[in-house]
């Protein structure tokens, strides 16, 4: 095989994995919201309460701001901290309702919840590998989607895409705090990003360059990285379209999951020239696009 191919191959083929990351997670957060629902682990009480916008991004923003703060001003490690506390409590959310299912005493799939969180946090604390990132990042995923999913009606749901799509292509390109944002993340090993490795000797722990330092140095990168955040925004539309429609639900959530993949390519395009890319406006048009058509094809008419 030739050099040429192997870099073909080394480009394309985590390509084809980050895709599948958006199936996965989106097919599996579809699976947990109604035991989700069932089991009360909701982020909103009125999904149609337009407050809920509000409330969303005052969170996002805090936390964002927060994070930012700490890691220039004091130590970066408060922030893993932070950040892995807020994870192990999120790991929990996920796991009751599943063990719910299969364990009927509310006492005893909590406490095997919280030893479940807790075992996952200890791996990553000790050895946060990109395989051990990866595993806790998909679980925080299919945690924030269906709470969020089932906490929104579709209407907010489309505005919530509509304005993290500015928000994020903002804070790329013109503030790129969301950049400084990602060298954090990288830096502390948190499972804010999924890390997709190029060969297989790759190791998350031995890459110490941040990402700044690679691109003022030209340097290719040994992996591709995905915050979390691009996988959960579109695919809260996945979940609340599949919750808040009675019939046909399941269609035009696959719909909206279609068309995220679809604005993934065309992010990809662009991405592969190895300069850091707002994922949120190319995913969260091809999920509402996605989502118009299908309502449009099933219903006849736009339902929102």
């Amino acid at each position: 095989m030739t050099h040429k191919n192997k870099t073909s191959i080394a480009n394309v083929m985590p390509i084809f994995l980050m895709g599948g990351l958006f199936v996965l997670v989106d097919c599996l957060a579809l699976l947990v919201a109604q035991p989700f629902e069932a089991a009360g682990a909701v982020a909103f009480e009125n999904p149609n309460d337009p407050y809920n916008l509000v409330y969303f991004f005052v969170i996002l923003l805090a936390s964002t701001a927060a994070i930012l703060l700490i890691a220039r001003y004091w130590k970066k490690q408060a922030v893993r901290v932070f950040f892995l506390g807020a994870t192990g409590l999120l790991d929990v959310y996920v796991f009751y309702p599943l063990i719910g299912l299969v364990i009927p005493n509310g006492w005893l799939a909590l406490g095997l919840s919280v030893a479940a969180a807790g075992t996952l946090l200890v791996v990553l604390v000790k050895n946060p590998e990109w395989y051990v990132v990866n595993t806790s990042a998909v679980l925080s995923g299919i945690g924030c989607i269906a709470m969020l999913g089932i906490s929104l009606s579709i209407s907010i749901a489309l505005v919530l895409l509509v304005i993290m799509a500015a928000y994020d292509a903002i804070s790329v390109y013109k503030t790129k705090h969301m950049i400084d944002l990602a060298d954090t993340a990288t830096d502390l090993k948190l499972p804010a990003m999924f890390v997709i490795p190029k060969n297989r000797d790759y190791s998350l722990t031995k890459d110490t360059k941040s990402l700044k330092e690679k691109i003022e140095q030209g340097e290719e990168r040994q992996a591709f990285f995905l915050g979390v955040g691009d996988i959960v925004i579109p695919g809260i539309l996945v979940v609340s379209a599949f919750t808040n429609l009675s019939s046909n639900g399941l269609i035009v959530a696959l719909s909206v999951l279609l068309g995220t993949l679809v604005g993934f390519i065309a992010l990809m395009a662009v991405a592969i020239k190895g300069k850091p890319q707002a994922g949120l406006p190319f995913l969260c048009t091809g999920a509402i696009v996605g989502y118009l058509l299908a309502s449009y094809i099933v219903f006849g008419a736009i339902v929102i």
